[in-house]
C-alpha cells in the first residue's frame, strides 16, 4: 500500500469504531469521580429527602386551621413548641389548632402538612400566635421522596459525572461510585529535526509542538496521556515505541510520518505489528488527508500528520469521538456546534471536507456572528491560536460566498 492512499469519508471513517467498546469499570471515590462516566445505573437506597421539610422560617401548621383567615380577621393558634434545626419534628404531634415554630430545613411535625412564612404571623406571646394568610397542603415544604423516591432510578449508566450528580449521590450516602476506567494515550512525535521544547534548536532543528498539545488535547477530552517523547525517522526505533505504547495505553497515537514520504515509515509499523489490522489510510478532509488508521483489538492506533494544525483537526474529528467511546460516552466528539454567517467568500474544493479555522466576530442584519478566516502557510502556529473554532465545508460544496450561513464546530 505504500504510496496509495484510499480516500474515506468523514462518516466512512467514524464507521470503522464501531467494534471498539467502552472500557471496564473501576471503583473510585465519589471526590475523585467528577468528569468521569458512569458504568452502571444508580438507585435510591433510601428517599431524598429523607423527611417533609420546611422550605421557610415560619410556623408548621395543619393547613386546614388556616382557612379563611386574613389581615382582617386572624387565626389564633397555640405553639406548642420549636423545632430546631438537626432535631426531629417527630417529637412535636400537632392537634387542630396547634403550630410550632420552625426553621428552614426543619422536619415537620406529626400531622402538620404546611408552613407559614414568619412575614405573615404575629406572635402574641410563647404559647400563642395570629397567622394572616391562609396555606394549602405541602405550602412551603418539600416533601420526603421529592427528589428520589426510595429504589427509584437516579442516574443512568453512560451518564457524564458532573458537580450536580456528585451532589445527588452524596445525598443518597455514596462514597464511592462504579465508573469506566479512563482510556490511556501513548503519545510518539517522529522525525530527525524534532528536540524537547526545554533544548535549544540546532540548526535544521525545531521543538516538539505535537507531544505538548497532543496530551492537553487528550486531557480535555477526558483520558490520561503517556508522553514517549520524540522518536528518530528509524522504522525499527518506531516499532518498538509502539510495541511499548500498546503494552501500556488503549490508543496509540503517532503524530508525524503518516504520508507517503520516504522517511514516513508510519504505515509500514502498524502494518507489521503483530495482531494489528489497518483500517484506513486515507479520508477525504483539509487538513488531515494522510490520517491512519488501525485496530489491535479494543486498542486503536492513529498515524497523525505531523503538522500540529492538521494533527488537531484530525483529533477533534476522530479521535477525540473514539477517546469518550472508550471512556463511555459514546461515539460522538461532544463539541458545541452554532449557525454563523462568512465574513467574506472562503474558497473550497468539491471532494473533501473543508475544516477552515475561524474568528468569531459580533454579526450584524441576520443575528448570527460573523466567521473570519485564518488563513496562513501550512505549520503557522498563530492562526491557531487566533482561531475560536472551525467552520465546516461540506464535500459537494465548491465554496462558500460572503453572507452564506455555515456551521463551526467550537473548540472546547
Amino acid at each position: 500500500m505504500k504510496g496509495f492512499f484510499q480516500l474515506i469519508s468523514t462518516m466512512e471513517f467514524l464507521d470503522l469504531f464501531q467494534p471498539f467498546h467502552a472500557l471496564e469499570s473501576e471503583s473510585v471515590p465519589l471526590d475523585a469521580s467528577a468528569g468521569r462516566v458512569l458504568a452502571g445505573e444508580v438507585l435510591a437506597g433510601e428517599a431524598l429527602p429523607p423527611f417533609t421539610r420546611s422550605t421557610m422560617d415560619g410556623y408548621a401548621v395543619r393547613a386546614r386551621d388556616t382557612f379563611g383567615c386574613s389581615e382582617s380577621e386572624a387565626a389564633l393558634l397555640q405553639v406548642v413548641g420549636e423545632v430546631r434545626m438537626g432535631q426531629s419534628g417527630r417529637s412535636y404531634f400537632l392537634r387542630p389548632g396547634q403550630a410550632t415554630r420552625i426553621w428552614t430545613g426543619g422536619e415537620l411535625p406529626d400531622k402538620a402538612d404546611a408552613v407559614v412564612m414568619v412575614e405573615y404571623s404575629s406572635p402574641l406571646d410563647q404559647e400563642s400566635v395570629e397567622l394572616y394568610r391562609p396555606v394549602a397542603p405541602g405550602e412551603n415544604t418539600i416533601q420526603a421522596g421529592d427528589d428520589y423516591p426510595q429504589g427509584a432510578a437516579v442516574l443512568d449508566r453512560g451518564q457524564l459525572l458532573r458537580p450536580q450528580e456528585l451532589g445527588v449521590l452524596a445525598g443518597l450516602g455514596y462514597s464511592r461510585v462504579e465508573v469506566h476506567r479512563r482510556p490511556r494515550v501513548a503519545i510518539i512525535s517522529t522525525g530527525d529535526e524534532l528536540v524537547a521544547p526545554e533544548q535549544h534548536p540546532g540548526p535544521g532543528q525545531i521543538r516538539d509542538i505535537n507531544s505538548t498539545t497532543l496530551a492537553s488535547l487528550v486531557r480535555q477530552a477526558g483520558a490520561i496521556p503517556l508522553n514517549y517523547g520524540i522518536i528518530a525517522d528509524d522504522a525499527a526505533a518506531l516499532e518498538e515505541a509502539c510495541k511499548r505504547g500498546l503494552a501500556e495505553a488503549d490508543v496509540l497515537l503517532l503524530s508525524g510520518g503518516s504520508s507517503v514520504g520516504q522517511r514516513d515509515y508510519t504505515l509500514q509499523v502498524f502494518e507489521q505489528l503483530p495482531g494489528t489490522a489497518l483500517l484506513a489510510h486515507g479520508v477525504s478532509i483539509r487538513p488531515g488527508k494522510p490520517t491512519i488508521l488501525a485496530r489491535s483489538g479494543n486498542q486503536a492506533l492513529f498515524g497523525l500528520p505531523g503538522n500540529v494544525a492538521s494533527a488537531m483537526v484530525v483529533f477533534y474529528l476522530f479521535v477525540r469521538p473514539l477517546l469518550r467511546k472508550l471512556g463511555g460516552l459514546g461515539c460522538s466528539g461532544g463539541l458545541q456546534t452554532i449557525r454563523v454567517e462568512t465574513g467574506q467568500q472562503i474558497p473550497s474544493t468539491i471532494g473533501r471536507e473543508d475544516y477552515v479555522r475561524v474568528r468569531l466576530v459580533a454579526g450584524k442584519g441576520s443575528g448570527l456572528p460573523l466567521a473570519e478566516p485564518l488563513y496562513g502557510k501550512s505549520g503557522l502556529l498563530k492562526p491557531l491560536v487566533q482561531a475560536q473554532g472551525l467552520l465546516v465545508i461540506g464535500r459537494d460544496v465548491e465554496g462558500l460566498d460572503q453572507g452564506a450561513e455555515a456551521t463551526v464546530l467550537l473548540f472546547p
